[in-house]
């Protein structure tokens, strides 16, 4: 059985290029869904204009897949609501200066 905690742990591998910080601790990962072996991600990005958007995607589906237990893993991008940086985790927020 996929683990939501492990596809967590997965998506903190895959680094957002500029800011140098995981998916997960920038809170661009949205909602994950588990069935059986697939698992379906909706993730968002810190601008709807990031260069590297194609890049993230692909790193964050790749990272899922490598879950021991995933046959299937499809990744989301949504802006609803928008990225802010409101959702990172304050202790690192400050560490950042934002």
């Amino acid at each position: 059985m996929v683990d939501e905690k492990e596809v967590r742990k997965a998506l903190r591998k895959v680094k957002d290029p500029e800011l140098k910080l995981d998916l997960v601790v920038l809170g661009l990962i949205y909602d994950i869904k588990i069935d059986g072996g697939r698992v379906d991600v909706t993730m968002s990005l810190t601008s709807p204009g990031c260069p590297v958007a194609g890049e993230l995607l692909t790193k964050a589906r790749e990272a899922v897949e490598s879950v021991p237990g995933v046959e299937q893993a499809e990744v989301e991008l949504t802006f609803s609501p928008p990225w802010s940086a409101d959702r990172i985790n304050p202790t690192i927020r400050a560490a950042l200066g934002l």
